[in-house]
């Protein structure tokens, strides 16, 4: 294992189990370790690919903002933010704050947003800062060691759609949520699911235009109807767009969202068929 971690505290695979993100609390989480000249594989997180029940290392990743030496700031707890088609992640730094980071590409993890309060004391170093911070039915929770909880939402920029935090908000995490204990999550077949999806294959150039707009047409129409209606009509017209959908050339990663998108198109035109 990796020689470089002083302290393999936490563990979080991604929701396919293809993934896993390790934390490394260097020193306990007491001591600054986020500052600019900080080594980054120290107090970072490492990123693994799960192959053939093996790990196989992928990327390593620190906060990118360097911080000052009165703020004890390592790697610690966090959870799965449920976006369908994305493999996102909200993490605690004790007073570094909180990341939001996308590893989606295990090999080049990016952070996507943060939450950042400042130090507690900017003349003695005090431990505190973030605990965890944990995703849980469409809200972040950051429990804060001296200031208390802070209670925080996504809201929608240029790396995550509107679209994909109402999808997570409607991911199925089973009848009680641990962090600690990973279940599973799905997403029902709904318009703003669907929509999640094409936002990621517009983000990546992975779809022509005339078809993005065909099915945003036939969503829109299928959210103006009333709850529980049916509509043949439109079933049909799902069924041939989840079949357009999936032709064409296309990437490992672009494939698999097209997969999902047919996949959820059918399930909306299955429920209109009734």
């Amino acid at each position: 294992m990796d020689e470089g971690f002083a302290y393999w505290h936490s563990a979080t695979f991604n929701n396919d189990g293809t993934k896993v993100l390790f934390t490394d609390e260097w020193g306990g989480g007491t001591r600054p370790r986020c500052r600019a000249h900080d080594p980054l594989t120290w107090g970072a997180d490492a990123i693994y690919d799960i192959v053939d029940g093996k790990l196989e290392f992928r990327s390593y990743f620190k906060m990118p903002a360097p911080q000052v030496k009165w703020e004890n700031c390592v790697a610690h707890n966090g959870s799965i933010v449920p976006v369908p088609g994305r493999d996102i992640f909200v993490q605690a730094w004790y007073q570094g704050g909180i990341s939001v980071i996308d590893f989606t590409d295990s090999a080049k993890p990016v952070e996507i947003a943060y939450f950042d309060r400042g130090p507690i004391d900017e003349q003695d170093l005090i431990t505190g800062g973030f605990w965890s911070a944990y995703w849980y039915n469409g809200t972040i929770y950051g429990t804060e060691i001296v200031r208390g909880l802070d209670i925080l939402i996504l809201t929608p920029s240029e790396f995550l759609s509107e679209n994909e935090i109402a999808a997570a908000a409607l991911a199925d995490q089973g009848r009680a949520f641990n962090p600690q204990q990973q279940f599973r999550v799905t997403w029902p077949a709904e318009p703003v699911v669907a929509h999640a999806y094409l936002d990621q294959l517009r983000r990546a150039d992975a779809i022509p235009a005339s078809l993005t707009a065909d099915v945003t047409a036939v969503l829109e129409q299928v959210a103006r109807l009333d709850k529980g209606k049916r509509n043949r009509r439109l079933a049909a017209r799902l069924d041939r767009l989840a079949e357009a959908v999936q032709d064409g050339d296309g990437d490992a990663m672009a494939s698999a969202r097209k997969a999902s998108l047919a996949k959820t198109l059918g399930g909306i035109a299955a429920r209109l068929r009734g």
